[in-house]
Order: C-alpha cells, then structure tokens, then sequence
C-alpha cells in the first residue's frame, strides 16, 4: 500500500508538472520494484485509441486498473529491451522513432513490463515519447481556416509522415466547439480502414489540435481532375468503400449526418475515407429531438427538408445514392439553393409524393405550402446512361422518400451491383483496405489531370464547423 501511495503522489505531480515530475513516472515505479528482474513480458497488441489508452482499459479512475491483455512470463535476463518490444507494448505505429536515450531507461523489471499495463501508465508514456505535444508536429504549409479552426499541412517528428493538424481556437468563456467535442469523442472509438485515422489530440490553454493521418485529395476535387468522367470500376470502388465505412458507424448508431464528396478523403491508392464528423452524432437510443439543420442541402433528404427530427442512419443513405449519381455523371443530382427549389428538383425526377406513395404527406404543413405541382416519376436510366441495370436498381433503393424505405448499408454492400468484386471484399477485417485483395485495383483515369496540390482536400474536411442547435 505505501508503495502504491508513492506512485500515486508522483503520478499527480507528473500530470500536473510539480516539482515532482521532473523524474519520470517510470523511473520512480522502477526504483520501488526490482521483484521481476528475471521475467520477459510476452502480450497480444492492444489496439490504442486516439487519446493513446488502451481501448479495452477500464472507465475507472483507479491507478490500479489493468488492461485485461493476458500476459505470460518466461525467463530471459540477458535479453535487452528493443524498439519493437516498446511499440508492442503500447500499440504505437511500426515506423515509429523514439526519443534519443528513451530505450535506455527500461529494463525488463520497468513498470512498462513487469505487469500489466494501467491507463494512467499508458499516457505518462506516450508523453514522454512525444504524443500529445505540439512541438512532435513541424507545420509546412497553411491549407486553410474556417470558422472555428485552421487546418495546417504537417509533419510528424515521430514517423517522419505528412499529417493534417486541424487547430481549433478555444474561446475564453466559450472554450471548444461542439462540433470538435463531437468529431473528438467519435473519432477516438471509431477505427476502420475507410474512416479517417485520429492520431494525436493535443490541449493547450489558447487551442485544440486535432492531429488526422493526411490524404491527397477529396472526392469532388478527384471528379475535377477526371474531368467529371470517372472510370465506372473506380465508381463502385469508391461507393463499395463508402458504404463499407458507414455500416460500420452505423453498428455503432453513429451517425455521419454530413455526407458530400468534399468530406470523402482519397489516397493515391484508392483508398476512399470518411472524415469531417464535426455533425455526427451517436444515437444510441430513439429520439426525437434531433436537429433538422444537418446536411449539406444538396445532399439532405425529403423528410429532413420538410422538417423531420425523427430519423436514424437512413439519413446518411439519401446522400449517398446523390453521391452514387455524381460518380457515375459528373454533375450533382439535385443542385438547389433553397429548401423549396431542392424539393422542387426531388419531385421533378421521382415524382410528386402522393398519400399511396408516402403516407402522411398531405397533412405535413410545409409540402402543402408549398403547392407543387403534381408530376410523374421520371425513369432513372434515362438520366443515368453509365450505369447499368444493377447500378440503377441500387440508386432506386437508395433515393426513397421515407427514410425506413431506403436500403442500409449493410444491405447495400451485399447487392447485386458489387458482385462483380467477389465475395471476399464482404468480410474483410474492419482495419484492411479492399485493395488488400490483388484483384481489387482502381483502374486508370484517361482524363486524369495532376493537381498542382491537392490540399484543399483537408481544408474542406478539416473545417466544417456547421453549429447545431439541438
């Protein structure tokens, strides 16, 4: 117990930088406990949040509180501590460089390897490595600023790879905006290979800088540089990745609530993310008292635009049959600048809703103040001559009126329309990349054209902070 105490005494002085944390926390554990000297530890990979803990480690604020990885101890007393044992031990990323004299400091009996592993240990560490520290980070090149935050181009000092750091002002009174504590407390817990990595969140008393893995472009600069002509492979290569990622937010009931090409980030490999989560929200139980005000209009759905708060993860899939359109066109499927004109396009192409082809419709005040007039579903082949049959019946499903009609997600990955990618691309592990797979390649742009710098990419991702009233 004395000893535990001690190591609480210097674990406050540490996180508070009293005169006590000028040694370190590891140091101190390891001075009080040489009982292990003989034993190697041998663990799973832990899979580390954004924050740098454990995701597996308890809520609890007990020091005591272990990560529950099974461990095993065998005897090997010459062996010395290496740089892989350390990123093993802390999940860290493989190209990972330590700090000068860091591997010096341990030795098989230190506190990061003669037990399990405590959270508050866990985020000493990564400290002393580097994380959570704005000097680990040299800023290149300013992208862009928004409302709330500027977005930077970047270099991490620990891996040497490009970053976007994401600065978001912290008001006096006001301190940080919804949308970053939104985009923060998602983004730490969601980790997929077609979601946008978090890597670093670091706090100072003037900022919040959201350190995110950097991608060379987005989807609406991509459609540019094609000439608004992509190759139809590479379509449903981008929509199956889509999709791919929003099912699996919507396991979670996260809801991404503002889809649009600007916020869908590409690599040079193919690889499509989503980002920009600064108006999602987790929905964890129904409510009704959600916003309407979510959605870029171009890509918001019908009940949405005629005021519904009462919607799920069907809201996201209307945006990406819109998308869908986009891809296989080149040009946005219903560009309005006002609410009455955006319905207006809706009704025009699938038809005036009628009380048989969306119950209760007559009796929403708005639809009725607007008197529209009462047109005929128009065919959506005719107005998508790329795609094929399969293609056309997955957009039918996804560009439904009611919300409970549209295809999910789920469903969607496993249409007809991606048969052709075979069957393996359904059950990839969460965190592997389709192009995993050799016979999945994105296929050449003809009319590709090289930017000149893609940055605006990370602007648009990095800086949408649309504030919600709810």
């Amino acid at each position: 117990m004395d000893r535990m105490r001690k190591i609480k005494r210097q674990l406050s002085l540490t996180l508070r930088g009293g005169s006590g944390g000028e040694k370190s926390l590891s140091e101190t554990i390891a001075s009080q406990d040489t009982a292990h000297s003989d034993s190697e530890i041998v663990h799973e990979d832990v899979k580390m949040g954004s924050d740098g803990e454990s995701d597996q480690a308890s809520a609890t604020s007990s020091d005591e509180v272990h990560s529950p990885v099974r461990v095993r101890l065998r005897n090997n007393p010459g062996r010395k501590i290496s740089t892989e044992d350390i990123n093993k031990r802390l999940s860290l990323p493989a190209d990972i460089r330590l700090p000068d004299g860091y591997l010096e400091k341990f030795s098989l009996n230190s506190p990061l390897f003669d037990k399990p592993l405590s959270r508050r240990l866990r985020r000493v560490s990564l400290s002393e490595i580097g994380f959570g520290k704005l000097e680990t980070y040299v800023k290149l090149d300013k992208l862009g600023e928004g409302t709330y935050a500027t977005v930077y181009k970047g270099r991490s000092k620990l891996t040497d790879n490009l970053v976007a750091l994401k600065e978001i002002r912290l008001e006096h009174e006001e301190g940080a905006p919804c949308t970053a504590i939104r985009e923060v407390s998602l983004l730490k817990d969601l980790k997929h290979a077609n979601i946008v990595t978090l890597h670093d969140i670091i706090h100072t008393q003037k900022s919040l800088t959201l350190v995110f893995e950097y991608l060379d472009k987005d989807l609406k600069q991509y459609l540019d540089d094609c000439g608004n002509c992509i190759h139809m492979h590479n379509v449903k290569l981008f929509l199956f990745q889509l999709l791919r990622g929003l099912n699996y937010c919507h396991r979670r009931k996260v809801l991404h609530r503002d889809l649009k090409p600007q916020n869908l980030l590409i690599n040079d490999r193919g690889e499509l993310k989503l980002a920009d989560f600064g108006l999602a929200r987790a929905k964890s139980i129904p409510t009704k008292t959600y916003s309407n005000e979510v959605v870029t209009l171009w890509y918001r759905p019908p009940d949405i635009l005629l005021g519904s708060t009462d919607y799920s993860t069907q809201i996201d899939m209307w945006g990406v049959g819109c998308i869908f359109y986009e891809m296989s066109t080149g040009r946005p499927l219903f560009p309005g600048s006002t609410v009455e004109e955006e319905l207006h396009f809706i009704f025009k192409l699938l038809g005036t809703p009628t009380e048989e082809t969306w119950p209760g419709i007559t009796s929403n005040e708005e639809f009725i103040s607007y008197n529209y007039p009462r047109y005929r579903p128009d065919c959506l082949q005719n107005h998508t001559p790329r795609l094929d049959s399969e293609g056309v019946d997955l957009l039918s499903k996804l560009l439904q009126f009611e919300g409970k009609k549209r295809i999910s997600a789920e469903e969607a990955m496993k249409h007809p329309y991606f048969h052709s990618l075979g069957e393996r691309v359904i059950t990839l592990p969460d965190t592997t990349s389709i192009f995993a797979l050799q016979d999945i390649q994105l296929e050449k742009e003809p009319g590709m054209r090289t930017s000149s710098l893609s940055d605006s990419a990370v602007v648009r991702a990095g800086t949408g902070c649309e504030v919600v009233n709810e």
